[in-house]
């Protein structure tokens, strides 16, 4: 008898410590769930909102618009992130902010060069821009990129084509805050030519800046954007990539160029 009622407590015992086990093995599978399930439900965007038509003010909403933002924001929706959240500052400012752990990623017409990629990670480009040359519409002397030596010449800050400007023998170069201001700078009769990205100032043109200024010469090509992340964040720029290629391959990607530049050549 005392044998049996031994065994019957040492099964009871067992029969405790496998229930234990399991109970314990489920608040793992729990904890591990937890664990890979996304961390971060926004993605904090950095950009300079003058860059139109990639980004500049909405006069219908409290945030930027424009071909980066739609395209940031379907990126964003395809990754996954719950809110999209846009933060505007000066463009030499960006790259600094991000490394700081203000901003998640950079979207802002930014070029892909050799020296960002000293300090960022970027994703596959996505638009293809180049440099153009603009001057005012009575301005006969200056007809390309060649002309420009020892002219005065308007900037936007940090910039490929501010670093494009400083290379001309004996230009004095003017950097300001905005290419708008550069243009503003070349009505006012303080530059002699502006030089900027090709998609912003054929914008401009088409906008407003005929009206006083023209382009000249012929644009120099083959400069490309990319979405720029901190060196660490790998991962990041390889999901980023994965919803750009989606993008593209839905069709979606094309309707958001579409608007903003026409149709895709």
């Amino acid at each position: 008898m005392k044998t049996m009622k031994k065994s019957l407590k040492m099964m009871c015992l067992l029969a405790a410590l496998i229930l234990g086990v399991a109970g314990c093995g489920g608040n793992a599978a729990k904890d591990d769930k937890k664990a890979a399930a996304p961390q971060k439900k926004e993605l904090v965007v950095g950009t300079a909102p003058s860059f139109a038509p990639f980004e500049f003010p909405s006069e219908e909403a409290d945030k930027p618009t424009g071909f980066d933002m739609e395209l940031i924001e379907a990126i964003g929706k395809k990754m996954g992130y719950e809110k999209v959240t846009i933060k505007g500052m000066g463009f030499d400012a960006l790259i600094p902010a991000m490394n700081a752990g203000n901003i998640d990623v950079i979207i802002s017409g930014m070029s892909i060069t050799d020296a960002r990629k000293k300090q960022v990670l970027f994703t596959d480009p996505y638009y293809e821009s180049g440099l153009m040359v603009i001057v005012k519409k009575d301005n006969n002397e200056i007809k390309s990129f060649d002309d420009l030596k020892g002219k005065r010449i308007g900037v936007q800050l940090g910039t490929t084509g501010a670093q494009e400007a400083e290379k001309i023998e004996g230009a004095k170069v003017t950097n300001f805050d905005t290419s708008d201001l550069a243009c503003i700078e070349l009505k006012n009769g303080n530059v002699d030519a502006v030089i900027s990205d090709l998609p912003v100032l054929q914008y401009f043109l088409k906008q407003k800046g005929s009206s006083y200024a023209k382009a000249v010469g012929t644009p120099k090509k083959g400069d490309f954007y990319g979405i720029a992340a901190p060196k660490d964040k790998k991962d990041l720029v390889d999901g980023m990539n994965k919803a750009l290629k989606e993008l593209k391959d839905s069709g979606e990607y094309k309707k958001i160029y579409t608007k903003w530049f026409g149709e895709m050549k």
